[in-house]
């Protein structure tokens, strides 16, 4: 069983709702990929402020931005190998990475993109995991196009929180 832990550093997110939508997203994505060991992420809901201070502190890039990911394993996209990643031996699982979502701007996307807000963090949990896995999308060739087709597969695996197919522009 993954271990989900999500956590808030404010008051008003939309949580324990949202930590629900994440946790099954973050599940769906993982057995999309094949993998099929225990594994922990950990999840940091926030708003601009908090995303913006990671953002600096982690990246040095002083803006706020809608989900950033810290994978801690240098993984190969589709190729998932448990032997190189980070394991803990307390816990007897996995250890991927942090992602951080930045709620009021997944509700401000939602409306542009016009689809829910529970399809948008899902979308952006999934992007979040892939990253986690080894996916990129900084270049505009097949990398992008391969893990934009697994955001989709994984997105259509969702079902409910994948309504509307608005494609996302980063």
């Amino acid at each position: 069983m993954h271990d989900i832990q999500v956590y808030r550093d404010k008051r008003n997110l939309g949580f324990p709702e949202t930590a629900k939508l994440v946790r099954r997203a973050v599940r769906t994505a993982l057995r999309a990929q094949g993998v099929r060991y225990d594994c922990t992420v950990n999840v940091l809901l926030t708003d601009d402020a908090g995303i913006r201070a990671v953002n600096l502190a982690q990246r040095g890039v002083d803006a706020p931005t809608d989900v950033l990911s810290f994978p801690l394993n240098e993984l190969e996209e589709g190729a998932f190998d448990p032997e190189a990643c980070e394991y803990d031996y307390e816990s007897d699982r996995l250890l991927l990475g942090d992602m951080v979502l930045n709620l009021p701007r997944c509700a401000q996307q939602a409306a542009a993109y016009g689809h829910g807000y529970a399809r948008e963090i899902s979308y952006l949990t999934v992007h979040s995991v892939l990253h986690l896995l080894g996916y990129d999308h900084l270049d505009e060739g097949a990398r992008k196009k391969r893990m934009r087709a697994r955001e989709k597969a994984i997105m259509a695996l969702l079902g409910g929180a994948a309504e509307g197919e608005t494609e996302h522009a980063d």
